[in-house]
């Protein structure tokens, strides 16, 4: 039984413009880390990620939920977490905080992420494996799926489950061939063009084939002559994707969208206010064909349910850092293979825990394999830090979900 937490404040400084963006433009890296710690000796370390300063919130939020869990056997607990989840979501003294958002969510992504790291471990298998290893009942006895019942029930999500895994074993192959990758660092936004153009070569060195950029400058040409170092070195035959993190207004957005059209970019990803939903659509209908990825900065199953009813989301990138952790991931992934979009997780340099989801998500729930964020710059900091060969994901053998910390 869980017997002992601890909880932890990790942060990591980056250098030369790493990770910066239009909107964060000098980030500081962070994890809130939860580790539960059983009483024969086992722990699971769950993330939740930030960019520095309220990192301590959120440490603080884990540590309430966490205290929560001690005493509890954790096969028990996860056969019916579900409930566990919806639970700790509600309750009383944090709900007036969010619900379901903010700092108090991401406290229970850390926590909801630690546990079924143990689960994992105390199986002996990487998380990948144990979650495609479950019956659609277990799957779906893992999820809080409240507010979705006008879209998906309980019912309904077993019997999709049921179906897709019919024929799950045709898509076992990528644990051999791994998954597929996309380089973010190529283009931070305060890189230099001509670093740009240097890194684009180098990812295509690396075996990537697809790469983004990142837009949302206050002079537009600035992101169209940039999109276009980007295209005409990578070529027509690679994906570039372009991420404005929430900078412009829906004027901007759709003024700036219509312009980078010419270099045919895969994705434009979040161009506007996050909570916006009926302003991405007008966006989606103004800038076709070009499609928009959302959902780095949804926090819940509820907005993400919104985007999907409205169908304006070409790609969903629902990060299990973002929302409440694993088991509100895979809830959003099942919502998603309901309505026919493909799921992209946001990384943030959590790659570590995605790379387990992914496989998941293809294998169990039939999505395809599209690609993965790679995002390098806190590898080292992991005592099993994702691999990358020829631009793929090698699939992790260790137990447990890859998130424990040197």
């Amino acid at each position: 039984m869980i017997k002992n937490t601890d909880i932890a404040d990790a942060r990591f400084e980056l250098k030369n413009g790493a990770g910066s963006d239009a909107v964060h433009k000098d980030p500081q890296y962070a994890y809130a880390v939860t580790r539960l710690h059983d009483d024969q000796g086992a722990s699971g370390t769950g993330l939740a990620f930030t960019l520095g300063e309220g990192n301590d919130l959120v440490c603080r939020a884990a540590g309430f939920y966490a205290e929560s869990l001690k005493g509890k056997d954790v096969e028990e607990l996860m056969s019916g977490f579900g409930k566990t989840f919806h639970a700790m979501a509600n309750e009383q003294q944090f709900r007036w905080l969010g619900p379901h958002k903010g700092v108090v969510h991401l406290g229970l992504a850390s926590v909801t992420n630690a546990c079924f790291d143990l689960w994992a471990k105390k199986r002996g298998v990487p998380l990948w494996q144990l979650l495609i290893s479950l019956s659609p009942r277990e799957i779906v006895d893992t999820l809080d799926l409240s507010y979705l019942e006008d879209v998906l029930t309980r019912e309904e999500a077993i019997s999709l489950l049921t179906e897709v895994q019919a024929t799950k074993s045709n898509r076992m192959d990528v644990l051999k061939s791994g998954y597929p990758g996309y380089d973010t660092s190529v283009g931070w936004f305060n890189y230099a063009d001509e670093k740009v153009r240097e890194n684009c070569k180098r990812a295509l060195e690396q075996g990537f084939g697809a790469m983004k950029l990142k837009v949302g400058s206050a002079d537009p040409a600035r992101d169209v002559r940039r999109a276009h170092i980007v295209r005409d070195t990578v070529g027509d035959a690679a994906k570039v994707m372009l991420d404005a993190n929430q900078q412009w207004t829906l004027p901007q957005a759709i003024s700036i969208c219509n312009e980078l059209k010419s270099m045919q970019p895969y994705w434009v990803e979040e161009p506007t206010h996050p909570d916006d939903v009926l302003a991405h659509v007008t966006l989606a209908e103004a800038v076709k064909p070009v499609k928009l990825a959302l959902g780095e900065h949804v926090p819940n199953r509820v907005v993400f349910k919104n985007y999907l009813q409205t169908g304006c989301a070409g790609f969903i990138q629902v990060d299990a850092v973002r929302v409440g952790g694993v088991s509100e991931f895979i809830t959003i992934s099942l919502l998603c293979k309901k309505f026919g979009v493909p799921v992209v997780p946001h990384v943030g340099d959590m790659g570590q825990l995605h790379q387990h989801l992914v496989l998941f998500n293809h294998i169990a729930l039939g999505h395809d394999a599209l690609f993965l964020e790679y995002i390098p710059h806190l590898k080292a900091h992991f005592q099993h830090p994702v691999r990358i060969e020829n631009g793929v994901y090698v699939t992790p053998q260790e137990p447990g979900s890859s998130c424990d910390l040197k």
